[in-house]
């Protein structure tokens, strides 16, 4: 075969075929290959002609028709059809080769797999894509690990392809770090975009049922909103949820599904591997838990059938407008707050797996592409590219002037749904845990004396360095000090 593809994709359902045709609009030859070859040929008859394409039949063939160092890229269902494919794509390349997971993959498996197929002398990237089946066609963002020699081969492909941003044209990707850390700032950006989603989702109910406000003029609201320092993806797409109408009953859209929201695990991951290095991601965590709350269908018809008592949802309040304004103000305080939280994760995630993130250049590829997209990440990029930041997002000026501005209306938003029976897990959670960072002190003191008490957990003093312990069931209750050396025990 005379003419070689510069990257292939093995993987031709939508995303896979997306992503090879993207390659292609950007003067990338691309070989492409599925297990059933029925897909490819589905690729070549639609799509041949918008650029270079060769179709392989075989893995083997696949792997004949690339460029060395052969780089390809996997779009396949994760899991087990992920494995498989990597250990029979391993089997036919060579040494200094690039395989590319291209999936939702948990980052404890990317950094399981780098190190197995680095020790067969191949290069291995967990790269995390946002942006879904459009993003894919018209430029995702793109969030690559592995080795810093691959990134050489595969950056100027990525760069191709990416989104580029609106501000300054850059493109959304960047080397992110070793083994897993690509697929780990993914996982948190998923699970981000969970709070995200869920602020949004109580902002309209507070709203709908608080107010009693129709979609259709919560959309508006959403329009308005989107024009200003809440302008993203997500708010946008909202409106256009909130304004569509069932074409078969001409009903709002929204009343006529099922409210059971779904989950494919990167939110759980995110929150289960913020409690293994001790994170509070509080917003992403009850924005999980209240999507499982959602698919409790038996315990939900239990409770309205019984009828739990409580108030029927809706807030009184003397001023309409006023308080529309104020969940607008909440809920950019709650995403400041989640993105916030999200970004610590990724700062102890680093540490934890000895990678060195840029979390700048994580804010700068989030701009365009991916689905938490939104203006104020060129605030976030700024903050962490000052060389001031040594703490929390929050700490930032603008950050904390924004958060600052907002709490008023926060507290009305939250007591006013509590009072209304209008649940609001998300902000609730949000507001405890800004108020948490401003306590000077934290009722923990007491949970120290209780383990102290049960379990010889042991604490500290605030007067005089060292650990100790007090002999609780002695006359007098002795105190006694421990070996400077003894940590605190679990």
């Amino acid at each position: 075969m005379s003419e070689k593809a510069n990257i292939g994709v093995i993987g031709m359902a939508v995303m896979g075929s997306n992503l090879a045709r993207n390659l292609a609009h950007h003067g990338n030859t691309v070989a492409v290959f599925n297990r059933s070859y029925g897909r490819t040929e589905t690729l070549m008859k639609d799509h041949g002609t918008e650029g270079k394409f060769i179709p392989a039949k075989t893995l083997e063939e696949f792997v004949a028709s690339l460029s060395v160092p052969r780089t390809a890229i996997i779009m396949v269902k994760a899991g087990a059809p992920t494995e498989a494919t990597i250990n029979a794509l391993a089997d036919v390349m060579e040494p200094g080769d690039i395989i590319v997971d291209g999936g939702n993959t948990y980052f404890k498996d990317t950094i399981r797999r780098e190190k197995a197929i680095r020790a067969r002398g191949l290069h291995y990237v967990g790269c995390g894509v946002s942006g879904g089946e459009e993003g894919a066609l018209n430029g995702p963002s793109m969030m690559p690990g592995g080795t810093a020699e691959s990134w050489k081969t595969l950056g100027p492909i990525l760069e191709s392809i990416a989104a580029k941003a609106p501000e300054d044209g850059a493109p959304c990707v960047t080397h992110i770090g070793e083994n897993g850390a690509g697929h780990f700032v993914k996982m948190v950006h998923n699970g981000i975009e969970y709070a995200d989603m869920q602020l949004i989702s109580e902002s309209y109910d507070l709203l709908r049922r608080g107010l009693g406000l129709t979609p259709s003029e919560i959309g508006d609201i959403f329009a308005e909103w989107n024009k200003g320092e809440l302008d993203s993806y997500l708010v946008e797409i909202t409106e256009e949820v909130l304004h569509h109408t069932d074409a078969k009953t001409g009903k709002p859209f929204l009343d006529i599904v099922v409210d059971h929201a779904g989950m494919k695990g990167t939110g759980t991951w995110t929150v289960q591997t913020a409690l293994s290095l001790a994170v509070p991601v509080t917003g992403i965590a009850e924005a999980v838990f209240a999507r499982g709350l959602s698919s409790r269908s038996e315990q939900r018809d239990e409770a309205a059938s019984k009828t739990l008592p409580g108030v029927t949802p809706h807030i009184d309040v003397a001023d309409r407008e006023a308080f529309i304004e104020d969940v607008r103000k909440a809920l950019y305080a709650s995403k400041i707050i989640a993105y916030a939280q999200g970004f610590d994760e990724i700062t102890e995630g680093a540490k934890e797996y000895d990678w060195d993130i840029n979390l700048g250049d994580v804010a700068r590829i989030w701009r365009a592409g991916c689905i938490i997209r939104a203006k104020f990440l060129n605030r976030i990029s700024d903050a962490y590219d000052s060389g001031k930041m040594t703490s929390s997002l929050v700490f930032d000026p603008y950050f904390t002037k924004s958060l600052g501005d907002a709490q008023d209306s926060w507290r009305r938003v939250v007591s006013a749904a509590a009072l209304g029976g209008v649940p609001i897990p998300a902000f609730s959670s949000s507001l405890s845990y800004y108020d948490g960072l401003r306590s000077d002190r934290l009722p923990a003191a007491l949970v120290q004396g209780q383990r102290d008490f049960f379990g010889a957990h042991t604490y500290g003093r605030v007067d005089e360095p060292g650990v100790f312990h007090t002999l609780w069931g002695e006359e007098g209750r002795k105190e006694i000090k421990e070996d400077d050396s003894a940590a605190y025990t679990a």
